[in-house]
């Protein structure tokens, strides 16, 4: 069987409160590995799910790719690819997705005076996405150092990044799955996480 070509374009994703900017770092370092990424950036509170969507599946057609997704981001993608299973995404990394539900967005929706926060957002945070079927590979990365807004509004049973807990990235379906010492922010900056990531874009798991 014929290996299939290789993809350099990986379309970037941040966090819901976080710009694109932020993906500057990884996206240097995919670059210097011979990729070609380009961020997506969206109003990840005031525009939400349904308004982000739209664009980026129209993003995704352009051309073959793969995706580096942050946090909300993870939980954008798998919904647009779940919509859209035609989409010519072979592979999606994840940075700290709550893809199974985020306690730390249940205890914020909570509270009158943090609800607005989460904006259009908030359902998608609180539900997560469903057991992962598609065509495409999916690989999560979590954090395991608590340093995060997060824990003053969620209780996390077990390791968390600080915002997110580990056991709330284990979406079944994932086709690999690893913890390293970062926090939530901290993922954004991780050597580690951007040799991962290039690792997984390239054979589709973490090591080597």
């Amino acid at each position: 069987m014929a290996k299939p070509p290789s993809l350099r374009r990986v379309v970037m994703l941040h966090g819901i409160w976080m710009p694109g900017v932020s993906m500057a770092w990884l996206g240097a370092r995919l670059s210097a590995a011979g990729f070609e990424p380009e961020v997506f950036a969206y109003a990840g509170a005031s525009g939400g799910p349904q308004a982000t969507i739209p664009r980026l599946i129209d993003s995704l057609r352009r051309a073959p790719g793969h995706v580096l997704a942050h946090s909300l981001g993870g939980l954008i993608t798998l919904s647009a690819l779940s919509d859209h299973p035609d989409l010519p995404v072979r592979r999606v990394v994840c940075l700290g997705s709550p893809l199974l539900g985020s306690a730390a967005a249940h205890g914020l929706a909570s509270h009158a005076w943090s609800a607005p926060a989460l904006g259009r957002a908030a359902d998608l945070l609180k539900t997560g996405c469903p057991p992962w079927q598609g065509e495409a590979q999916i690989g999560l990365i979590a954090g395991s150092s608590p340093h995060g807004l997060g824990r003053y509004f969620g209780r996390f049973d077990g390791d968390s990044d600080g915002t997110v807990a580990v056991s709330e990235t284990r979406l079944p379906g994932l086709a690999a799955h690893a913890v390293i010492p970062a926090s939530h922010s901290g993922l954004l900056f991780s050597a580690q996480a951007a040799r991962m990531a290039e690792a997984f874009f390239r054979r589709g798991r973490f090591g080597d």
